[in-house]
């Protein structure tokens, strides 16, 4: 098989990793632009990030019988007009509506185009599949949000969603076009029972609320990201399109630096460092935001910038090896599709959680809260059961 069919479907998660990531600097032109404050226009963050990790897994569960080409096909084409429907938004909650949209086609997307992938290749090559089309969200962190800044830095913040459906249109063409009709037809997608009954082991649950924590922190901070960066340095407009662009390449680095320490040295040596790092670069910033003029806070906001990118996405490779090791390999699909549920309720917290501490008046603060969220992370992942490695074939210390 071809690998041109795996790069359109990477083109779709590319489209939607854009879309989910971009809004957080476009915050404050939105809000000025509908007449509504920060807080509130972060909620836009928090609706996406909750729809999706409510709908995902029961919508998959319920269409696992459906064809995989014509569902990722009218995913894509419904994330495509679902972009335009908040390009043409008339008011806020025109906008929420179509944010909800946008994450119950994402949810339909995204599982699906990964076990396509892993079915359209031989199993020695399924890894790599698998790598390419969740490279897109990479490659969306390191280079999409950025782009969708400096667009809506410079034609305003409906021209990136109108970006984005294009970008939307072309991956359901190239799906329709690139992958054979009768490609994914016996595809199976695990069913609500099987996941129930992984939650069930006891280490497992503990394990993705580490995730969960991790990302109300990461987003309790991303998601007003513009406005912390702009009261900590007087970092905007162009400019803050370039450390975006910055902080995404330290993002894709750091994916790329997780996967590979955890294969050297299992979990434990990539999570607690990341999680500590995190925490400490999030304090940071807040420290200068408070007691630093813009100038003298300039580079060591940057260097924590730089590294939050690194620590916020080493963690997420080697977080997932150790929710295989714990689950079982036999369950790998399972574990990882819930893994991204509580990702998703994870990142709906923190939007929610950082629009309570912009509403007080308190952005620089917003580093501390998300820094509270990953020292709680870390206690709960020292404090959890002993977890097996599965690239080392070994049991790992307590946790």
């Amino acid at each position: 098989m071809k690998t041109a069919p795996i790069y359109w479907l990477a083109l779709g998660t590319f489209a939607i990793g854009t879309e989910g990531f971009m809004i957080a600097p476009l915050i404050p032109s939105m809000a000025a632009d509908l007449k509504v404050g920060a807080s509130s226009a972060g909620l836009l963050v928090t609706a996406f990030a909750l729809a999706y990790a409510l709908s995902s897994p029961v919508l998959t569960a319920l269409t696992g019988n459906f064809d995989r080409r014509r569902l990722l096909i009218l995913a894509m084409t419904g994330f495509a007009i679902a972009n335009l429907v908040a390009w043409s938004a008339r008011d806020y909650w025109w906008l929420m509506g179509a944010r909800i949209l946008l994450a119950f086609a994402a949810g339909r997307y995204v599982p699906n185009a990964n076990a396509l992938a892993g079915s359209l290749v031989a199993p020695e090559r399924r890894g790599r599949a698998l790598a390419i089309v969740n490279g897109g969200t990479t490659m969306a962190i390191a280079f999409g949000v950025p782009l969708g800044a400096s667009i809506g830095n410079h034609f305003g913040w409906r021209a990136t969603f109108a970006a984005v459906a294009l970008m939307a249109a072309i991956a359901a063409s190239g799906l329709r076009l690139g992958l054979h009709p009768r490609v994914g037809v016996v595809t199976h997608i695990v069913g609500l029972r099987e996941r129930l009954a992984v939650i069930r082991e006891p280490a497992v649950l503990p394990a993705l609320f580490v995730t969960t924590l991790w990302a109300t922190g990461a987003y309790t901070v991303y998601t007003y990201i513009a406005l912390l960066l702009d009261a900590a340095t007087g970092i905007r407009g162009g400019w803050l399109s370039v450390m975006l662009f910055l902080w995404g390449i330290c993002a894709a680095g750091g994916l790329a630096l997780g996967g590979h320490k955890h294969d050297r040295s299992g979990p434990r040596a990539v999570l607690i460092p990341a999680l500590i790092a995190l925490a400490g670069a999030f304090m940071v910033i807040s420290v200068c935001a408070h007691f630093l003029s813009h100038s003298a806070a300039l580079a060591p906001v940057v260097c924590c910038l730089m590294i939050w990118g690194v620590a916020a996405w080493a963690f997420f490779p080697a977080q997932q090896a150790r929710l295989i090791g714990i689950a079982g390999p036999r369950v790998a699909p399972v574990i990882l599709s819930l893994n991204a549920s509580f990702m998703f309720v994870g990142f709906s917290a923190g939007a929610a959680l950082g629009s309570v501490v912009v509403a007080k008046g308190a952005v620089p603060n917003l580093g501390w809260t998300g820094a509270g969220c990953e020292i709680a992370a870390l206690c709960l992942l020292l404090l959890g059961r002993a977890d097996t490695s599965v690239t080392t074939g070994r049991v790992a210390q307590p946790e």
